[in-house]
């Protein structure tokens, strides 16, 4: 089998070319070669070579290409042609493994590197000219929608037990109907070992996880074999987050793995996930914000209660909540409702409360507690009056309140 460069333009591309050119013996690997042979589009090009990362550096820098060192303790280096970045890493065997981390030697050998990776669909390599090296039954299993591990299952899993993970992930993306059954059982028995892994990693997994189209069927595997369990501990809603993936579906909305997190959890939760997980502050706080209390969100709310709820919990936060909801609703409860709700988010613009702190102090009331206390009150009754309170009303409210605080 081979792949037709003049069927893909990453590979043809002048950047691409040059540096494959300058390698000489390099062959794509992974999941380049993986998605196009199923003819789906190609995020990173991964390039293997069968030489030490010093030598793939003299190579690239003699014919003008930049080199990072990002992994070169791994074998890893990292070429920027323009705009466009590739990984090159050299061949390698595992020497020491615990699970975690590897002690590698640098090889020569194809079939001893592809020996070290995970999947049979990850063990591909192919030339410049599309020429597909397969050390497995790599394309036999794309083509099935197999996810099975290269070797025994347990003896991979044990040299990196993130593959747990993986084994879910890449099913998710690429598989077809029941797991594979040797790989479940190795999942399932070093489940244990997830605890021992970076939150950070262990994250990234989950997210990506997260992001395909239809995860809820993986999602109640690994709840069966206490996978699930392991890296998100708690009560779990897979039926609002199924629901909430055949909305995305139904209205062409970009899969958000934060806010499918978010329909997974229990409200109390998301806390205690967030920093289980290591999230980014960015996430975090979206992912409390979502989860957090208050107003209940329905299809039937009224234009000033949703300009007062944008107002306050902000666009992205009110966007969140509105699909939670609208997820956890009755399938009979029509569309039209949700869908008027996030139109008019995405049509909202936030008003300006015309006064601030100095104009209260300017009234008379004290620096201090007291000053926020009556922006508030101010600010609350316009809000309740739809953002419509003339200013001079606004100002004529506040010298009564000022008074009241003399």
């Amino acid at each position: 089998m081979r792949i037709d460069p003049a069927q893909h333009i990453w590979m043809t591309a002048p950047e691409t070319v040059a540096v494959m050119t300058a390698l000489v013996e390099a062959r794509f690997v992974g999941g380049a070669v993986r998605n196009a042979i199923l003819g789906t589009p190609v995020a990173d090009i991964d390039i293997a070579v069968p030489m030490p990362p010093s030598e793939a550096v003299t190579r690239l820098s003699a014919a003008g290409i930049k080199t990072i060192p990002t992994g070169i303790e791994h074998g890893t280096v990292t070429a920027v042609v323009g705009r466009h970045v590739f990984e090159v890493t050299s061949l390698r065997c595992d020497v020491e493994t615990d699970g975690r981390h590897a002690v590698i030697a640098f090889t020569d050998d194809w079939a001893e590197d592809a020996a070290r990776r995970d999947f049979t669909i990850n063990a591909l390599y192919a030339t410049a000219d599309g020429k597909i090296f397969d050390y497995a039954t790599g394309v036999e299993d794309l083509i099935a929608g197999r996810v099975r591990f290269m070797g025994d299952p347990a003896t991979r899993i044990a040299e990196d037990y993130l593959r747990v993970l993986r084994l879910f992930r890449f099913h998710v993306w690429y598989g077809k109907g029941e797991m594979d059954e040797a790989a479940l059982r190795a999942a399932a028995a070093a489940k244990d070992k997830l605890a021992t892994l970076s939150a950070e990693r262990v994250a990234k997994e989950l997210l990506r996880l997260l992001e395909a189209w239809r995860p809820v069927p993986v999602l109640r595997v690994m709840a069966a074999t206490g996978v699930l369990s392991a890296v998100l501990p708690g009560a779990h809603e897979l039926s609002r987050l199924e629901r909430l993936c055949e909305l995305d579906a139904e209205n062409m909305l970009t899969p958000d793995p934060v806010l499918r997190l978010a329909a997974l959890l229990q409200t109390e939760e998301a806390a205690s996930v967030a920093a289980l997980l290591k999230l980014s502050n960015v996430d975090r706080a979206r992912l409390t914000g979502t989860l957090a209390g208050g107003e209940k969100i329905f299809s039937h709310l009224k234009a000033p209660e949703v300009r007062r709820l944008l107002y306050r919990l902000g666009v992205p936060v009110f966007r969140d909540r509105v699909r939670l909801a609208w997820a956890a609703a009755p399938k009979s409860q029509p569309a039209l409702g949700w869908r008027m709700l996030l139109a008019m988010a995405d049509a909202y613009e936030k008003p300006r409360f015309v006064l601030t702190g100095r104009d209260v102090m300017d009234a008379g009331v004290p620096e201090g507690a007291a000053v926020g206390q009556v922006l508030a009150a101010l600010e609350a009754g316009w809000a309740e009056e739809d953002f419509a309170t003339p200013e001079e009303t606004l100002r004529a409210r506040l010298a009564v309140l000022a008074a009241e605080k003399h």
